[in-house]
């Protein structure tokens, strides 16, 4: 079954407990949660003026396709009452595909490995802690080594 790596953030209401939800979702959506690193507070990124964030990273194995995985994200957080009012914006819950397997998929709404993923504190130091060898596919580097990159800025 292939292994993906999913972003979760919320900086809107309960931001522990919409995260704990949003994993137990994901796990009744038939996705085997494998891991779950710690969740941690970071400042918010691109849209500043707006309360900090909680972030976590999980592994999973799921059958799911890419496409299938995003469609069951995108459900989740609407079922969660996710609004997309402002581009970086305060949101209760935001779940990304960061990584799936080793794939490389360049499509208009679905980009893996996530594009922006390598230059985001909150992904990489959650992911480093439950997958810190895994080699990011476009920059044939480990987690752990992006990790050092970003706390070295």
């Amino acid at each position: 079954m292939p292994d993906v790596f999913i972003a979760l953030g919320s900086n809107v209401g309960d931001r522990e407990a919409n995260i704990k939800t949003a994993i137990e979702k994901i796990r009744y959506r038939g996705i085997k949660v494998v891991k779950i690193s710690d969740i941690i507070e970071t400042e918010p990124y691109g849209y500043i003026d707006q309360p900090r964030f909680l972030n976590a990273v999980l592994q999973a194995e799921t059958l799911l396709s890419p496409r299938e995985l995003l469609n069951t994200l995108q459900e989740i957080e609407k079922e969660m009452g996710r609004e997309r009012k402002i581009k970086w914006g305060p949101r209760n819950i935001d779940l990304d595909i960061i990584f799936y397997n080793g794939l490389i998929l360049n499509e208009e709404d679905l980009k893996i490995p996530h594009p922006d993923a390598h230059n985001r504190i909150f992904v990489i130091k959650p992911l480093a802690q439950i997958a810190a060898d895994f080699v990011h596919p476009v920059f044939k580097i480990t987690v752990k080594e992006i990790l050092k990159s970003l706390d070295s800025k």
